[in-house]
């Protein structure tokens, strides 16, 4: 199976792209199970936010395992999903709670275009099959990305202990912001996630650096 790489701009100089994805590349073609997002989506991440543009990362784990909802994004799906993935139903809760209001839609292209990150730690799934591709070795990207980032102050919502994991191994430096929860997932969003505020933290912090807040709410208003 080959994945879609053109668009990846300058993210094509990581070492996982030489090294590392024609092993995963070979895995997925005797993959036999439907593979999740479709291949020209795989990257969509990183090519809707290349490094220089990036200001927040927001680390998800896997893609969503039901088909139609992946799109290559990280908590994100495609607009007509109903009802709302239930991690991504919670985010908007408490983006409720801590802005007064939330998209209407599952869609977060318009957070990638102002330089939110929405990168999985593992960018492929079998259909209806979580966590099934956690050991073809996409980490690899997910650690030097992070590594690449903190060469300059960022935000990173690390929602979960497997996103503390990676930041805490490939983020360095103390100018960064770094907001650590329990996930958003029903399992666990009532441990932590709910009543942390990442939206209204990550604006403040990014203002007092000089850069404008992210539009987390409205699409049409989002540049």
């Amino acid at each position: 199976m080959k994945l879609e790489t053109a668009a990846i701009g300058a993210w094509g100089d990581l070492p996982f792209f030489h090294d590392t994805l024609p092993g995963i590349e070979a895995a997925l073609a005797s993959e036999t199970r439907r593979i999740l997002p479709a291949a020209d989506q795989v990257f969509a991440a990183l090519a809707l936010t290349q490094p220089e543009a990036v200001r927040v990362v927001i680390l998800g784990q896997d893609p969503y395992p039901t088909p139609g909802h992946a799109h290559g994004l990280a908590f994100s799906a495609d607009a007509d999903t109903r009802p709302l993935p239930r991690s991504l139903s919670n985010i908007f809760k408490e983006m409720r709670e801590d802005l007064g209001a939330s998209p209407e839609v599952a869609d977060l292209h318009f957070w990638a275009r102002q330089g939110v990150l929405l990168l999985n730690s593992v960018l492929t799934v079998p259909a209806g099959v979580a966590g099934g591709h956690s050991k073809l070795g996409w980490q690899a990207l997910t650690r030097q990305v992070l590594a690449r980032l903190s060469e300059k102050p960022c935000a990173f919502l690390l929602w979960g202990r497997p996103a503390q994991a990676e930041a805490a191994s490939s983020v360095t430096g103390n100018a960064h912001l770094k907001i650590e929860t329990a996930h958003p997932s029903p399992l666990s969003a009532r441990r932590g996630f709910f009543g942390s505020r990442p939206f209204s933290r990550t604006n403040a912090w990014l203002t007092e650096h000089g850069h404008a807040p992210i539009n987390w709410t409205n699409p049409e208003a989002a540049v």
